[in-house]
């Protein structure tokens, strides 16, 4: 195979002569076709003898003496071409035979069946639409660096059927979603990306700033605050799906941008939320898979309710071998945290919550592979949910876990302002001692409360993850288009 500057040289020598015989394959602005490949296919018994005209990218050219095979692939199917020199005529077979993979044409011409049964269109007039300078991946062995794929996707796409496949899935995931909620008179909204004072999260926001207006404006860590706006608002069923954007580090199950369905009901409560969910990702599941059952990493997983439900204490004792119990002390709990293995110094001067969200971290979530809730979390670390009538220090707030993941997060949602000034002082506070992922102050948000919020349930889902669940995906950046990376050295 030649080198790929050499290719890209021939190719784009190969462009300037068409351009010096007066062809430029980039000056048509569209094309008539007749047909979608797949539709050839499809149709073929209606459709055999007819004239087609069908585009799409040269993925294969085959010469036979005065004739030559040419598979055409559009974003349906892929097609045999077949042209020949008495048939096109010198110049144009010539032209034909000049074509190279990955050049996107038009083809007119007889639809028919090869003596191998084989779909074919009969060439008897082509135009080439966009000549392609770089050459396609090795036909069998494809676009195989995991980095490259992810900084080409195009090329990817071009290369991995399964990889296009996946994306198409992704799609039905999100529809699947919207769908669901639409039928139950939930209203799809928009709130703004661009936020003076961000919130919703415990995250670290992207900072950026507005010329005109002179201020400092931060990308939104979650749509929650400005959702809970529109309930105070009057609306009692809302959903928004969209991008937000954290500070955070990169692995196989975060990255900085993704997408997150934040959904609020008036009138209901955590275990609303928890219905809720269950039926959502099962939709969402059957969307791909016709079933509530799926495979994860070597897994069956059963998404049939009712979910497993375990308090976040049951849990770290169960799983973890640690009881929490009485215990009311931060030094306390980090004694037996570390004790059950954490390391002392990433526990240091951390509290309660803190050491409780840990010991999950690394006891309970590994173990969680059927669908399960997490409920009651400490206070200190859910700033935005309504505390158990039955227990002041913890919450009603559950996350969702499938696969050893976490997919989620929801409350019964915090409607007193008085509590929650007191909730967003304590965050101020320990932002102040240090905790940069601590929630601000949001004296709007308050004063929304004030006006009077309904009892309310919410529910957020990391979209990326759950597309990486019902695609079987071990790594997000594989259902993220096109997922953030360092910048290369090339």
């Amino acid at each position: 195979m030649s080198h790929p500057v050499d290719e890209y040289q021939r190719r784009l020598a190969k462009l300037n002569q068409l351009k010096e015989q007066g062809q430029d394959p980039f000056g048509h602005h569209s094309c008539a076709r007749t047909h979608s490949i797949a539709q050839l296919h499809s149709d073929f018994a209606q459709l055999e003898g007819q004239v087609v005209s069908v585009a799409g990218r040269i993925v294969a050219l085959r010469e036979h003496g005065k004739s030559t095979f040419a598979d055409l692939q559009d974003a349906s199917a892929t097609v045999q071409i077949y042209a020949q020199l008495d048939v096109l005529g010198e110049d144009d077979y010539t032209h034909f035979q000049d074509l190279d993979l990955g050049d996107i044409i038009v083809v007119e011409g007889e639809l028919f069946q090869t003596r191998s049964d084989e779909v074919t269109v009969r060439c008897a007039a082509f135009l080439l639409l966009a000549k392609a300078l770089r050459p396609l991946p090795e036909k069998f062995h494809g676009l195989q660096d995991q980095e490259l794929r992810y900084r080409q996707r195009y090329v990817d796409l071009l290369a991995n059927e399964q990889v296009r496949e996946l994306f198409r899935a992704r799609s039905r995931i999100i529809q699947a979603a919207r769908d669901y909620l639409s039928q139950r008179d939930f209203l799809e909204v928009e709130t703004p990306m661009l936020q003076p004072l961000y919130g919703g999260a415990a995250a670290r926001p992207f900072t950026t700033y507005h010329n005109t207006l002179q201020m400092q404006l931060y990308m939104r860590i979650a749509p929650e605050l400005y959702l809970k706006r529109l309930i105070v608002g009057g609306y009692e069923r809302v959903f928004e799906m969209g991008r937000v954007f954290r500070n955070e580090g990169i692995d196989t199950r975060h990255n900085p941008e993704y997408t997150l369905l934040e959904v609020y009901e008036a009138y209901a409560d955590y275990e609303d939320m928890m219905t809720l969910t269950e039926g959502l990702v099962g939709a969402m599941c059957q969307a791909v898979h016709g079933a509530l059952k799926f495979t994860y990493q070597g897994h069956e997983i059963n998404l049939t309710p009712p979910w497993q439900r375990i308090s976040l204490l049951e849990a770290i004792r169960e799983y973890g071998g640690v009881d929490l119990s009485g215990i009311e002390s931060a030094e306390a709990a980090r004694e037996q945290a570390v004790a059950a293995g954490l390391e002392r110094q990433t526990l240091e001067g951390q509290s309660l919550g803190y050491v409780i969200d840990k010991l999950a971290d690394r006891f309970v979530q590994p173990q969680l592979i059927q669908p399960t809730f997490i409920t009651d979390y400490p206070v200190e670390i859910s700033p935005l949910a309504k505390r158990k009538p039955d227990n002041a220090q913890l919450t009603e707030r559950f996350e969702p876990f499938i696969g050893g993941i976490e997919i989620g997060n929801a409350f019964s949602e915090l409607n007193d302002p008085l509590d929650q000034r007191e909730r967003f002082e304590a965050q101020a506070a320990a932002r102040a001692a240090g905790d940069e992922e601590a929630h601000p102050l949001d004296e709007d948000f308050i004063r929304a409360l004030e006006y009077g919020m309904p009892p309310t349930g919410g529910l957020g889902l990391g979209i990326d993850r759950l597309v990486m669940l019902l695609t079987d995906q071990p790594n997000l950046r594989e259902v993220i288009f096109f997922p953030l990376l360092r910048p290369s050295d090339e």
